[in-house]
């Protein structure tokens, strides 16, 4: 695991857009593992700018997204599937339709729809790519405190600081569902190659575990140091003091 600080939100931002943008250029099919939240907002612009400015076919690529709200529409405005459209599908509408996959937070059989989502994964081969962002708790995906660490895609019941977390991007608190799919942690280390994005102080402490190399499941992300390609990009607020 490599730990750098590009500086800046908007220098590992533009970073990590362009590791995007090569696979997509250099493999025509590539299958992404995508994330969302406040911290892969700037990624994703630079991203449609770079698809744009370049009119890159991206008609065989498969992005899979790491997780979904449980009970939320996927036509509400929070829910990830409008997350997505609004942040890649729609500004850069070229991705074709049948290769978007969201876990379906709707489905009658939540275990069901686990299990169909860990089995299209599989099916195609590794991800070439797996982004992440990180909680302030060390989940991934939402993969909180205490998953083990064979899990794969499951139901979640999402935990107190991750619903408050969550919270700014609803009305009220009690709109924030309680519980998500999520790819599991065995999930995700398959992928070829992970990059994990922090930004801000309030990530630090997450960080100061993952320098530690520590593996510990008090601390999801820090499964990551069993993975063979991982690079992790925090800006200067996330990234804690070097003991010289």
């Amino acid at each position: 695991m490599k730990i750098i600080n590009l500086g800046s939100e908007a220098n590992a931002s533009f970073y990590v857009a362009s590791e995007l943008f090569k696979q997509m250029l250099y493999q025509k099919d590539s299958r992404l593992g995508l994330a969302t939240g406040g911290t892969m907002v700037k990624v994703y612009d630079y991203l449609v700018e770079l698809l744009q400015k370049n009119q890159l076919d991206v008609s065989q690529v498969e992005t899979f997204n790491l997780d979904e709200y449980v009970g939320l529409a996927s036509d509400h405005k929070e829910s990830y599937c409008q997350y997505m459209k609004h942040v890649l599908f729609g500004a850069y509408p070229h991705f074709t339709a049948e290769n978007i996959h969201v876990p379906n937070g709707e489905a009658a059989d939540i275990e069901a729809e686990s299990k169909r989502y860990e089995a299209l994964l599989e099916e195609g081969g590794p991800l070439d790519i797996q982004i992440l962002g990180i909680g302030q708790n060390g989940h991934i995906g939402f993969n909180e405190p205490g998953t083990p660490f064979e899990s794969l895609t499951h139901c979640v019941d999402l935990t107190e600081s991750t619903i408050k977390a969550n919270s700014r991007y609803f009305d009220s608190i009690d709109d924030v569902p309680k519980q998500a799919i999520s790819m599991g942690l065995s999930s995700i280390m398959k992928a070829k190659r992970i990059i994990l994005l922090a930004f801000g102080e309030q990530k630090r402490e997450a960080i100061r575990h993952l320098m530690s190399q520590e593996v510990t499941t008090d601390v999801p992300a820090t499964i990551l140091h069993r993975h063979p390609h991982v690079e992790v990009f925090v800006d200067d607020a996330a990234m804690p003091e070097i003991d010289k």
